[in-house]
């Protein structure tokens, strides 16, 4: 995938369940919501890349009742066509949609090798 994503299930928190072939994506994922750290929804270019963020499509919460918000680094080509958070909701959720289901209720947060 062309992209990283950071998200918490309902019991588990923050984790990378994609990271975009790096071997460390904290770095990028960094530099890609620097000063945005706070923003409920985000969808910014730094460079080719998309730093996107929104809350679960389905509304989904943690056992905090936190609603679950998504996080993408999302990198040429995919990146080319989101300019928005409505795109990267069309282009971007699809992709990680199914397995998001399959993970967001596991006790323990899946690691990105078991995805």
């Amino acid at each position: 995938m062309t992209l990283i994503w950071a998200t918490r299930g309902r019991t588990w928190g923050f984790r990378f369940l994609s990271d975009g072939g790096f071997p460390d994506p904290l770095p990028e994922y960094d530099k890609a919501f620097l000063g945005v750290e706070d923003e409920r929804e985000v969808c910014r270019r730094v460079g080719e890349k998309v730093a996107l963020r929104f809350p679960d499509p389905s509304g989904w919460q943690d056992l905090a009742g936190r609603v679950i918000p998504h996080e993408f680094v999302v990198f040429p080509p995919l990146a080319d066509g989101i300019d928005s958070v409505k795109d990267g909701l069309r282009e971007v959720w699809p992709l990680v949609a199914d397995e998001f289901a399959r993970v967001w209720q596991l006790p323990k947060p899946p690691s990105v090798e078991d995805l």
